[in-house]
């Protein structure tokens, strides 16, 4: 196994997982959340996708899927069209408020990108620099395994609300 393909073996347990969160959540449960500052698990989707789509498409030289498939359009947020969740109020996490079929769509389609790029990596790609911001420079490697695990650590998250929402769905 080549890096590459260790790439998308990684990347590729974020959509099927995020199936599982999903899976037998009302559209009234993927909205609800453990306290007025808390996210819920449709907005820990969208942001997971949207990091990933952000940031990939930005090493990649690519429009994001975002908007170059509709998915901004679709979704029709009441938020700046480019946001990616980072830095969101309450009241911007809020207005998150999509369905499992249109978080699962777009997931699978920035996973399809995603994929589609990684795949044309070669082992001397992952040291070039992509953010000099940082000290040290981030490299593409490191941007590629940060991106990755931020998307597991917000799918572990929306597995936990989960875990709360059917929680609350017994006691009832």
């Amino acid at each position: 196994m080549n890096t590459a393909e260790l790439l998308i073996e990684a990347y590729s347990r974020v959509p099927d997982e995020v199936e599982r969160v999903l899976d037998g959540l009302t559209a009234e449960e993927l909205l609800r959340r453990p306290d007025a500052d808390a996210n819920s698990i449709a907005w820990l989707v969208w942001h997971l996708a949207r990091g990933q789509d952000s940031q990939v498409s930005a090493v990649a030289g690519t429009e994001q899927s975002w908007v170059s498939d509709g998915w901004v359009d679709r979704f029709a947020l009441d938020l700046p069209a480019l946001s990616t969740g980072y830095g969101h109020s309450r009241d911007d996490v809020a207005k998150v408020r999509a369905g499992a079929d249109d978080l699962t769509g777009y997931l699978r389609d920035v996973h399809r990108r995603t994929c589609e790029y990684l795949a044309t990596l070669a082992e001397e790609d992952l040291d070039r620099v992509v953010d000099e911001s940082w000290q040290p420079p981030v490299t593409l490697g490191v941007r590629l395994v940060s991106v990755v695990a931020d998307d597991l650590q917000h799918l572990g998250q929306a597995s936990y609300v989960k875990g709360l929402v059917l929680r609350a769905r017994e006691s009832r």
